[in-house]
């Protein structure tokens, strides 16, 4: 009789999400929370293709985890939104966690994040709940080894395309690594803010479609971070901003950031596993410097947008 998928992990690497036995992984995923992915730094350029860039929404955390542990930037590591996760190793490892803040424990001990800790084999490793954030970085020397599409590992939740989300039982290959892991402190750190953040914006393609009283909220009011949040976009409450142009544009081409409108007023951030094309018109578009603070905003936080600053 097959196991069913419940009956043994699969282990995602050596190009395979089949049921195995898991001799060649390395973690195994205990509970992943809320939401456990597999990302890199994504898969810049297949736009013309229908596909997202996705990744990494905080690509900062992800990079500083990654060489904390000597890896090379852009290894795949584990999204970890809003906390939850535990994992055990099942060979001698050493891990990293950056962004989000929350405790971390390793075998009911508490250890810090934005450092490099040894993972023996059978020591279990607990991400919290976070307090402040919303998205951890899981970084293991080697980095996650999995099946790339279209050159990344990275998961994209709306496309179904690269690793699947992880659930329990769920094992993960590991790379080798060849960079030493290099002296402690590397990386400032602290806690993300949740009670106010501010985001830059560029002007949208189709400001234009929206009256001068909206183009004044959307910069001069605090919007709030709504429950409607995850890797796709991000739905703010806030005032309405009116329209001088009824109906919906023909699909145009979008990109993570895009602040798009729908006819209800509120404003909806697209993120990097959002389409790459829509309808509603574009008032705006957060800068790519602003985007990992963005990631990192929960639901219940405050937004307040600025103007982008000139280039110089």
């Amino acid at each position: 009789m097959h196991p069913r998928r419940s009956d043994a992990p699969r282990v995602h690497g050596s190009g395979a999400d089949a049921v195995r036995g898991g001799a060649d992984a390395t973690l195994r995923i205990v509970d992943p929370g809320l939401l456990a992915t597999v990302q890199d730094l994504g898969r810049a350029g297949a736009a013309s293709l229908g596909v997202a860039p996705s990744g990494a929404l905080d690509r900062s955390a992800l990079r500083t985890a990654n060489r904390l542990v000597g890896n090379p930037e852009d290894a795949a590591g584990v999204e970890v939104t809003m906390g939850g996760l535990r994992a055990v190793a099942e060979r001698d490892t050493w891990f990293a966690i950056a962004g989000a803040w929350g405790r971390v424990e390793l075998d009911g001990r508490d250890v810090d994040p934005y450092e490099a800790h040894a993972w023996p084999a059978g020591a279990e490793l607990h991400l919290d709940w976070f307090a402040h954030g919303a998205r951890a970085y899981l970084a293991v020397r080697g980095g996650v080894d999995t099946a790339t599409a279209l050159g990344s590992s990275a998961t994209d939740v709306l496309a179904g395309l690269g690793p699947a989300p992880l659930h329990a039982g769920d094992a993960l290959a590991v790379g080798t690594a060849s960079a030493p892991i290099p002296v402690p402190g590397i990386a400032p750190w602290g806690a993300p803010h949740d009670d106010e953040v501010e985001i830059e914006l560029a002007p949208g393609p189709r400001a234009d479609w929206f009256a001068p009283s909206a183009l004044a909220a959307l910069f001069e009011q605090a919007w709030t971070v709504t429950n409607d949040a995850d890797r796709v976009g991000m739905r703010l409450d806030g005032p309405e901003l009116a329209r001088t142009r009824d109906g919906e544009l023909p699909s145009e081409g979008m990109v993570p950031g895009a602040v798009q409108v729908p006819l209800a007023g509120r404003p909806v951030v697209l993120l990097a596993d959002g389409p790459v094309t829509g309808g509603y018109p574009v008032i705006a578009v957060v800068t790519d410097a602003s985007l990992d603070r963005l990631a990192q905003a929960r639901p219940g936080t405050r937004i307040r947008f600025r103007h982008a600053r000139p280039p110089r």
